[in-house]
């Protein structure tokens, strides 16, 4: 593919590439993200040496925050379960119990996740941008609603997604 997400976020940029595994996903997320459906948004659960999350529409309003986690697009898209494995810096789609549950939510790694593999959706990864997402995932956080040590204690906040050619990003 030759286009890259750039992911700007109030702690820097990060670069994602898109692979080839996972066509649709790739295809839902750059759909979303032209359309401005992540600009505004945060990354609402951060476990360091886990993950980072974020792509929850609800994020866009802290009167909200109750719900985060529970948004989506108002639609969601077919698990494309693959070989691709959840290692630092992959992206791959957040979802519930239901494998076919993704809609806008992802998350980025932040170290080995292979436990995840062929569970959840792989679809792309972090090809600049390493600092970023270790600098958002050092985020410090208390409990979430659930008591998950997981809940940002600043908003780290996703200004916006642009697709764009990958030759264009030095």
């Amino acid at each position: 593919m030759n286009e890259v997400a750039i992911i700007n976020t109030s702690e820097g940029d990060m670069v994602i590439e898109f692979l080839d595994v996972a066509p649709d996903t790739a295809a839902n997320f750059i759909k979303l993200a032209k359309q401005g459906f992540y600009d505004g948004t945060c990354f609402h659960r951060i476990i360091k040496g886990f993950m980072i999350q974020g792509g929850d529409p609800l994020t866009k309003d802290p009167g909200k925050e109750h719900l985060w986690g529970t948004g989506d697009p108002g639609y969601k898209i077919k698990a494309e379960f693959n070989d691709h494995s959840h290692q630092a810096g992959v992206i791959s789609m957040a979802r519930s119990s239901d494998p076919n549950s993704a809609g806008s939510q992802f998350f980025i790694c932040d170290g080995d996740a292979s436990f995840l593999d062929r569970q959840y959706t792989a679809f792309g990864r972090l090809i600049k941008g390493e600092e970023v997402l270790k600098k958002i995932a050092g985020t410090p956080v208390g409990p979430s609603s659930s008591g998950e040590p997981s809940k940002p204690q600043k908003r780290v906040g996703v200004n916006s997604i642009k697709i764009v050619p990958k030759d264009s990003v030095a």
